[in-house]
């Protein structure tokens, strides 16, 4: 027996968090490939979509300040949570803020409390997919957590426990390892070697052709912006155009409002405190509110003055296919031309816009049915989802809402629209 109290430090995680991000470059191919044998339907690409997602959750670590585990590991589970593509994406993304609400407030962990937050990580990917318990990602996690537990009791090292979480995966799982097996076994192993220092491929290297030479986005294009900033700037020194022009190179969802003699402000933001410190430099800065839009029904805090009661936001692959829905009842299109579709905060973002104070969410693809929920998460009950399955049911749905009826008759009604279409 090791050293049970081992300390794990929020550099260890950082380690391990682009070890997994490294693996996932080596091996986002293959996962793709063991999907079209996998024993459970997955819809679009899973590995290109875990992959996204975990470029979105490294991003914050480049230039981090905080080095407790616990502040590392929130800004991470902030930024995965929002930037999470595709169904297999919003089941990692829940795993990290699962490991995050299990060491939060921690500046180191031992290796039963990261056990123990690993744990939480599993609890949380199975709250996103209730209704799929035996889901193999689900399965696995649940079987290799046990591992890492069992390791953990008898004082093992965490390099060691991650050792026993993969072996106990491997020997659970068939000789044709499903998609959701091998998305599991892979971020395990890239925690590790991360742990160990052994990176498969540079995971920061953001100037490197490593992207380009595999055909993908720099995570920089996955940069996601988790927290919404509001403030005031009473007699500011600078004009409206001016402070929007600055305001929209480091962050997105501006908005600047002259209000008597003082400008509000709204802003998405990576980093809340490099707006405040610009914003001190344009007049006296009071009323601050910062909201982290990755945990739940934080954004129904956010009062709007809204044009509208109620609006349909929906997804479209091509302008052709937009102008069909806006001419079909559609206000709010979201483009999912992008192989990943759209992400979290793409949604979230058209939600939180002042157009209307609530929303039903359409997408017609069962590759965004878990991205469209994790939005809901977010926004809570201003919003419903109705999950469509092609071009043709989306279409019946746009067409079975009317504005003037409630949140709740109109997703009955969509959501009977496509029952229907499907069966004819």
């Amino acid at each position: 027996m090791t050293d049970v109290n081992e300390v794990i430090t929020g550099s260890d995680y950082k380690r391990m968090i682009l070890g997994a991000y490294s693996e996932f470059l080596n091996e986002f191919e293959n996962i793709n490939a063991v999907k079209e044998k996998s024993r459970f339907f997955y819809s679009g690409k899973p590995g290109s979509d875990v992959l996204r997602t975990m470029g979105a959750a490294v991003i914050p670590l480049s230039e981090a300040v905080n080095e407790s585990i616990g502040g590392l590991s929130r800004r991470v589970a902030d930024a995965s949570v929002l930037g999470a593509r595709g169904n297999a994406g919003v089941i990692v993304s829940q795993i990290l803020r699962g490991l995050a609400k299990g060491l939060i407030g921690k500046y180191n962990a031992t290796s039963q409390e990261f056990g123990k937050a690993f744990e939480y990580g599993i609890l949380y990917a199975q709250k996103a997919v209730p209704e799929e318990k035996n889901r193999p990602i689900i399965v696995a996690s649940k079987v290799m957590a046990k591992g890492a537990y069992d390791a953990v009791r008898t004082g093992l090292h965490i390099s060691e426990v991650l050792i026993a979480a993969i072996k106990a995966g491997t020997e659970s799982f068939d000789r044709d390892m499903d998609c959701g097996e091998k998305i599991m076994q892979v971020f395990l192993e890239g925690c590790l070697k991360g742990l160990q220092g052994n990176f498969s491929l540079p995971p920061l290297d953001l100037t490197s052709k490593v992207y380009e030479a595999k055909g993908i986005v720099s995570p920089l294009t996955d940069l996601a912006r988790p927290y919404c900033v509001t403030f005031m700037v009473a007699n500011p020194k600078l004009s409206v155009p001016l402070i929007e022009k600055e305001l929209q190179e480091i962050g997105n969802f501006v908005v600047v409002e002259r209000r008597y003699k003082a400008i509000f402000i709204h802003i998405h933001s990576e980093h809340p405190g490099r707006v405040l410190e610009r914003a001190v430099a344009w007049g006296h800065v009071g009323e601050i509110h910062i909201n982290i839009m990755a945990e739940p029904h934080a954004m129904a805090m956010v009062q709007q003055n809204c044009m509208m009661p109620l609006a349909l936001l929906t997804v479209a692959d091509s302008e052709e296919w937009a102008m069909k829905l806006q001419e079909a009842g559609a206000m709010v299109i979201v483009d999912s031309s992008d192989e990943s579709g759209p992400s979290v905060e793409e949604i979230v973002n058209a939600a939180h816009s002042d157009i209307a104070n609530k929303y039903i969410l359409l997408t017609d693809s069962e590759h965004l049915r878990l991205v469209m929920h994790q939005a809901k998460r977010i926004l809570g009950d201003r919003v419903s989802v109705v999950v469509a399955n092609s071009h043709e049911e989306q279409i019946y749905a746009v067409r079975a809402f009317f504005p003037d009826l409630s949140m709740e008759e109109n997703t009955a009604q969509m959501r009977e629209a496509v029952r229907k279409m499907a069966k004819e």
